[in-house]
């Protein structure tokens, strides 16, 4: 692609999507548009369920409501630009909408992992401190670790976009991938990647681990508290207020360090499939993983759909 001058940037990158083969891309349209229109009923349903049942006002279902709505976000940032490829011969994204779709895909993908992390929290005052549970999770306590999640979010996505911008891309500028990502953006550029490299190492990896590991470190103390449980119905009580935020925790994060904890040079289509997981599929399956073992849960949904007949 023809440059300006020796110092500006390409206008436009060209996103190679899952697959090159024509053949492939309606059945591929069809797919991503099924789920991305199930994700967005299943979590706005979710939402419009928690706020019209007082049953379900409580720190837990508060959080829930909050991930079910980033994930809306998280998703329309990521499928409606896969969907106009899918069924245009120019994947074509320019340069500002590459950084747009960039930032807003790390800051919202960061805050689903806060707010997972301030969940699980939120489970283990309730089984490991339930006599404070009132006082420690109080709304204002709430609203603080929501926004500590968000903020934090956004400024780590801003100091890897403003950094990003200060690289030169020139010769190719064809991503393979399916969405504007930092690694195979880093792949393009002309110039040196050694502090945004650095960044990723440290500051990047400080972001990504540190909830991971206090969702971690709340599950041991609620395994160790849980174990002290002399009944066996009071163990499973327990467990069972917190499979379905195990689960997409286990889905979430298994995908994620499977892309990110590797060297740059090994990205690969594994990567991309892994980056579907943790993106589209697990936004798509939140809502049935917590609906369908959650008997307060299905009981306001089912509130929310009598009072539409």
């Amino acid at each position: 692609m023809e440059r300006v001058n020796q110092t500006t940037s390409v206008s436009e990158f060209i996103l190679l999507g899952l697959s090159s083969r024509p053949e492939d891309q309606k059945p591929l349209f069809v797919l991503f548009l099924t789920m991305y229109l199930i994700t967005i009923t299943g979590n706005l349903l979710i939402i419009l369920a928690i706020h019209s049942d007082p049953q379900l006002q409580t720190p837990m279902y508060f959080f829930l409501s909050f991930l079910s709505f980033t994930d809306i976000c998280f998703t329309t940032t990521i499928v409606p630009k896969m969907l106009m490829n899918f069924l245009s011969e120019k994947k074509t994204i320019s340069y500002a909408g590459c950084l747009t779709q960039m930032y807003f895909f790390y800051a919202l993908g960061n805050t689903d992992s806060y707010i997972l992390a301030t969940m699980a929290f939120d489970h283990y005052v309730a089984i490991c401190d339930p006599f404070h549970y009132v006082t420690t999770m109080n709304h204002h306590h709430c609203v603080l670790l929501l926004a500590f999640s968000c903020s934090i979010s956004h400024l780590h996505s801003l100091l890897h976009i403003l950094l990003l911008n200060l690289l030169t891309f020139c010769d190719s500028n064809v991503i393979h991938h399916f969405l504007c990502e930092i690694n195979p953006l880093l792949k393009l550029s002309c110039t040196s990647t050694f502090v945004n490299e650095i960044v990723i190492k440290t500051e990047a990896l400080v972001i990504l681990v540190t909830p991971f590991l206090c969702i971690s470190f709340s599950y041991i103390r609620i395994l160790i508290t849980v174990n002290k449980i002399p009944s066996t119905a009071g163990k499973h009580k327990a467990f069972s207020t917190c499979g379905s935020h195990l689960t997409v925790v286990t889905l979430f994060y298994g995908s994620i360090f499977y892309v990110y904890l590797q060297p740059l040079s090994s990205y690969t289509v594994g990567d991309r499939v892994a980056t579907i997981v943790y993106t589209v599929l697990s936004s798509m399956l939140n809502p049935f993983i917590y609906s369908l073992r959650n008997k307060d849960l299905k009981r306001g949904l089912k509130k929310l759909m009598g009072r539409r007949k």
